[in-house]
């Protein structure tokens, strides 16, 4: 894969660089390959299979897509903007077998369509690693896994993560991080339904950031606060707790589908009663995708002021 940066060394220094609006995609840069370890631990934290569709941002040698479809079943789509790599890749791909099953491309991964994948790969740079953000989150399915080989998604926090040694890496320390994320769906919004039997409506506001959720409303009359929310895929779950004193804790899990919220909520206490949970949602939020743009800001400031 290709590792967006002038030299090896650059690695490092970069993570101080801010984050650049233009989407051109330099090619003067190194081909890192990454190590074949690395590369299974990347295929089998992200469980892929024979229906998923892999597409790797900057490829280089094709290894990643390739191993996909020889040893998983899969298909994919190397992207890359050296035109001799991407040659190499589809050599390799024909010797492999896998050419009915891969294609590569020599193309700007920035404006590669990537709304098909249910798997993205990627060893880039950070900085090309947060310009693509927004466009991960916002273009790719709820569910699809993205797996980024040493660099990880800022404050956008991994779902899994895993250290692999690397004795002979090329620089740095003599191990490798693989991160994993999986593409949440958006909650965020204001959420009613009625218990059965219930007087009133129960409703609570959810405001999610990336997958992670918060928020407060009303269960059962009493006041409370959302704790340990959070969201995978179209798979919503967090906890509600009272804000009395001892008060109930209610635990509520449930599948996104447009507006509707299907699932259980159990209630807590000395005898936990599980119960059918359909919610419907009134008023759509925005998840919050820009939690780190005054860090971002803050480190431009600093490289101007150099």
């Amino acid at each position: 894969m290709r590792l967006a940066c002038r030299n090896p060394a650059g690695i490092l220094a970069g993570l101080a660089v801010a984050v650049s609006p233009a989407y051109a995609q330099v090619s003067d840069v190194p081909f890192v390959p990454t190590p074949p370890k690395v590369v299974d631990v990347m295929l089998g934290i992200a469980k892929v299979g024979p229906s998923d569709y892999v597409i790797d941002l900057g490829s280089g040698d094709g290894r990643i897509v390739i191993a996909a479809a020889k040893k998983y079943g899969a298909r994919g789509l190397g992207v890359d903007i050296d035109g001799a790599l991407v040659d190499t890749a589809r050599r390799e791909a024909q010797r492999q077998g896998v050419s009915d099953k891969v294609t590569f491309a020599n193309r700007n991964l920035f404006i590669t369509d990537i709304s098909d994948a249910t798997v993205v790969t990627m060893y880039l740079f950070p900085r090309v690693i947060m310009q693509l953000r927004p466009r991960l989150l916002q273009e790719l399915k709820p569910g699809t896994r993205i797996v980024s080989h040493e660099f990880a998604l800022d404050e956008w926090q991994p779902d899994a993560k895993v250290t692999v040694p690397v004795p002979d890496k090329r620089y740095g320390a003599p191990y490798s991080e693989v991160y994993l994320w999986i593409v949440p769906a958006n909650a965020s919004g204001k959420w009613r339904w009625r218990a059965p039997g219930a007087a009133r409506e129960d409703e609570l506001t959810l405001e999610q950031t990336f997958q992670k959720l918060e928020g407060a409303g009303s269960v059962e009359g009493r006041a409370g606060r959302i704790a340990g929310g959070r969201v995978e895929g179209d798979e919503v779950r967090f906890e509600f707790r009272s804000l009395e004193q001892n008060g109930p804790v209610h635990q509520f899990s449930g599948r996104l589908t447009g507006d509707a919220l299907r699932g259980s909520v159990v209630a807590k206490g000395q005898a936990a009663i599980q119960r059918e949970w359909q919610a419907v949602r009134v008023a759509r939020g925005t998840m919050n995708i820009n939690a780190g743009a005054h860090v971002a800001r803050n480190m431009a400031r600093a490289e101007e002021q150099k």
